[in-house]
């Protein structure tokens, strides 16, 4: 009984109206991503594409986490890191639905990234990458759309913490 009722109560948690607000925002992101991959799988799959000095769109398939950190081809390995990133997009959205407005924004902003890449872990068994920053002989790993969205949320989240104190 008691388990029905705590049920009940984080259901009723979850739906909540500006939940879904915020989740639009993460189903933004997630399409964004999707098009942006679609449109390089598609156009640039064999070349590289010179944007200017600075940025060059070059597709990677990362089989990694981050930045193609973790990388191997082991399927085992692979598969646990999908599925690791599948509980953690799960508990994500458990802390999104008990937070504070400002923190669902950050929340919303990451998860719209992580769906995005775990997407394509499950469709293509790779993430594809392809945004390639560099300077002269020196390259950035090479990333995209999610990562950027990924990372500003961790970007806001970790300076948030620094300059905003949450009242006790």
């Amino acid at each position: 009984m008691n388990l029905l009722t705590n049920l009940k109560e984080k259901k009723k948690i979850f739906l909540k109206k500006e939940n879904f607000y915020f989740l639009f925002l993460s189903l933004i992101i997630f399409i964004f991503d999707r098009i942006t991959k679609q449109e390089i799988i598609n156009k640039f799959n064999k070349s590289a594409y010179y944007i200017n000095d600075y940025v060059n769109f070059d597709l990677i398939w990362n089989i990694g986490i981050g930045f193609g950190f973790l990388s191997t081809s082991s399927s085992l390995f692979y598969n646990l890191v999908t599925f690791t990133v599948g509980i953690v997009i799960i508990i994500l959205l458990f802390i999104f639905a008990q937070s504070e407005n400002t923190d669902k924004f950050i929340y919303s902003i990451i998860i719209g990234g992580a769906l995005g890449n775990f997407f394509d872990r499950l469709a293509y068994k790779a993430v594809p990458d392809f945004i390639d920053l560099h300077f002269n002989s020196f390259h950035w790993f090479t990333f995209n759309v999610a990562d950027i969205f990924i990372t500003l949320g961790i970007l806001i989240f970790i300076l948030r913490s620094f300059f905003i104190k949450k009242q006790k």
